[in-house]
């Protein structure tokens, strides 16, 4: 049987007429971020007790319509899924105020952003993207000889998109913004985003992941989705993996210029669409409720790990998403070990010349336990 790594050497080297190694296909599909991780390795095997808090995803999902619609469309398995997708893309672009050639639906949002970080690889050039940061995109650039530069976060851990800006080159094919931002969940202020993105884009493409858009109140006015609909050349992308509970139904989409996603398109694998996901997808968009619960429940889960980490007075990036990011008050390796052992699951990175920890928000009590744990290992 053909694995998903043998699959995914073979569909990349035929796709690009690229030789690659069975390295790098491991490499594209798992990116370790730090030397702890390397030596730890950063998927541990599941014994059904491993609360999973290194990958941000929602402990309450699906939500109950989303699960309804899956066992209906179990019906319809046997069928293509082309129509289904075509209907949910006509859904999205209703909602988004675009027509239906403004959207690209994806296998979750990570096939879109390897499909535009392969585009502007093989245009030649650059990506420029804050660090640390969400990486997919400019990994995948790199794979296909992209260079990527890098504008570290401000001292708040924030975006800092005056020296974002300046780092534009002529030769800039991608700018990647992410808000709220994957490790740190802190959010650029909107006002100062959008100018950004209209300054910038008549420079270069900006992408602008929002993934975690959800968790903040009023998404919709923080999403810079208005500027493609102004013509402007930027790229937003979405997941039904985040605050709808999705992750492992890979349901994701782009809004963008046309011409602009049909570079994109023409390197897309065929046949990704599912029909439980997009019936998933499709209940969830309505489920308001659900959406609002999570984010009640996030909220409250992730004040009690910023009262934890005050009570130990470490500094942290005030989050606004389910993840959030401090230093390491010990060295990686060990802090990984120490607290699997205890039955959970984080991630560390490497930034700024030292280790830091990435905790997910899981449930109220999971948090609970997980500042336990962690105290316990720390000291």
């Amino acid at each position: 049987m053909t694995t998903r790594r043998q699959w995914l050497k073979s569909a990349l080297a035929a796709g690009a007429g690229l030789p690659l190694s069975l390295t790098l296909a491991d490499q594209l599909m798992a990116t370790p971020v730090s030397r702890a991780e390397r030596w730890h390795g950063i998927e541990p095997l599941v014994n059904g007790k491993l609360v999973r808090l290194g990958s941000n995803e929602n402990p309450y999902g699906p939500s109950e319509k989303a699960r309804k619609a899956i066992v209906e469309s179990m019906s319809e398995g046997n069928r293509y899924a082309h129509s289904v997708a075509q209907e949910l893309r006509n859904t999205i672009a209703q909602r988004e105020g675009v027509a239906p050639e403004f959207v690209l639906m994806g296998c979750g949002s990570s096939e879109l952003l390897c499909l535009a970080g392969m585009t502007a690889g093989l245009e030649g050039g650059a990506v420029l993207s804050a660090f640390p940061t969400f990486r997919l995109l400019m990994d995948y650039a790199t794979k296909f000889n992209a260079r990527w530069d890098r504008v570290d976060l401000d001292a708040n851990m924030v975006h800092d998109l005056e020296a974002m800006a300046s780092a534009v080159k002529s030769d800039t094919r991608i700018v990647f913004v992410v808000n709220p931002n994957n490790p740190t969940g802190t959010v650029v202020d909107h006002d100062k985003l959008k100018s950004f993105c209209q300054d910038v884009s008549k420079k270069a493409t900006v992408f602008a992941d929002e993934a975690y858009i959800e968790f903040l109140d009023q998404p919709e006015k923080k999403s810079m989705v208005e500027l493609v609909k102004q013509g402007h050349n930027v790229i937003v992308s979405r997941t039904f993996s985040k605050v709808y509970g999705l992750a492992g139904l890979r349901i994701g989409y782009l809004i963008g210029q046309p011409d602009t996603l049909r570079k994109m398109a023409e390197k897309q694998v065929w046949g990704t669409n599912n029909q439980a996901g997009l019936a998933a997808a499709n209940a969830s968009l309505e489920d308001k409720e659900f959406v609002a619960m999570t984010r009640k429940k996030n909220t409250e889960a992730r004040q009690h790990l910023f009262n934890y980490l005050d009570s130990k007075k470490w500094s942290y990036g005030k989050s606004m998403a389910n993840v959030v990011f401090f230093p390491a008050p010990m060295d990686g390796k060990t802090i990984l070990e120490e607290t699997e052992k205890k039955g959970f699951q984080i991630r560390v990175w490497d930034y700024a010349g030292k280790e830091w920890c990435r905790v997910s928000i899981g449930t109220l009590d999971e948090m609970k336990g997980f500042t336990k744990a962690f105290d316990q290992v720390v000291g």
